[in-house]
């Protein structure tokens, strides 16, 4: 049976008031299970780091509750210990301190709750081995690739054993190499280390790279699926695109020249069954002229 590690429970965020209040998030409601791979995804200003702040206990609601590992994070007394303890942060810009090696900046977040210095020190060597780095232990930031000076910073996240790691953009400052490379750790982090990760993102390849995909639209949840396949995931994308609402609506045939109307009508059967627009709304055997 699976344990229920987020609940966010009619969840709203007002910035402002007035006039030139902004409701960064509007009646979120979310559950994610222990052990889950999810990405949140959206546009720019959708909500979805305020989200992520909600749940990393760096925020507080306007309007609801947020469960976290069975705690009400609005009754939490010691916020700094639930943070260092049960959550892992890792940002699109590493946040490495210049001026520690790897494995001290790794150590950074066991101080205060990692008593020996010896144990502080052999726990972050296995991290650094988890992510492939224990060769580069002694070397500083400046001394390292963006892609492993972002391992550092996972290695970091992993410090106290956290159940749940927050991923904001991770690979927003990497190239798509060190970006993949990136995603690849942390998928296999999720599978060996049993560790929830719950990744923000704007890139529809680092959210097809998880088991599951929240989308998310002017501060609400506008789509929850799990990914079973990623052939159906690329028609989903296609079927929000210019040239998908095309083909489903019909309003504007110009994305559409070069394509028949047999054609046509076969995409958007198989995007409407994959949108989920059902059976009622069937597609017409054809189209205006200008198609084709």
């Amino acid at each position: 049976m699976t344990e229920r590690l987020i609940e966010t429970r009619h969840l709203s965020k007002v910035y402002g008031s007035g006039e030139t209040a902004v409701r960064a998030l509007d009646d979120v409601n979310l559950t994610v299970e222990r052990g889950e791979l999810l990405a949140v995804m959206g546009p720019s200003g959708c909500g979805k780091s305020t989200l992520l702040n909600m749940l990393g206990a760096l925020d507080q609601p306007s309007e609801g509750e947020v469960w976290v590992a069975g705690e009400n994070l609005a009754r939490l007394k010691d916020v700094d210990t639930f943070r260092a303890r049960t959550v892992g942060f890792v940002f699109q810009l590493h946040n490495l301190l210049p001026t520690l090696n790897a494995r001290e900046n790794v150590e950074v977040p066991m101080v205060g709750h990692v008593a020996s210095a010896r144990e502080r020190s052999r726990r972050a060597m296995h991290l650094l081995e988890l992510v492939g780095l224990a060769d580069r232990a002694d070397h500083l930031p400046n001394q390292l690739s963006g892609g492993q000076r972002q391992r550092i910073a996972i290695a970091r996240a992993l410090a106290n054993e956290p159940a749940l790691i927050l991923a904001d953009e991770p690979t927003g400052s990497l190239d798509s190499q060190s970006g993949e490379e990136i995603l690849a750790l942390l998928a296999r982090l999720n599978q060996s280390q049993g560790a929830t990760v719950v990744i923000v993102t704007h890139d529809r390849r680092v959210a097809q790279a998880t088991q599951r995909i929240v989308r998310m639209k002017d501060g609400r949840i506008v789509e929850d699926h799990r990914l079973t396949d990623p052939l159906e995931e690329d028609l989903r994308m296609l079927a929000r695109s210019r040239l998908g609402q095309a083909i489903l609506q019909g309003d504007d045939t110009r994305p559409l020249a070069g394509l028949t109307p047999e054609e046509v009508a076969t995409l958007r059967r198989i995007l409407r069954r994959v949108a989920g627009a059902g059976e009622a709304e069937a597609a017409p055997a054809t189209l205006p002229l200008s198609v084709g």
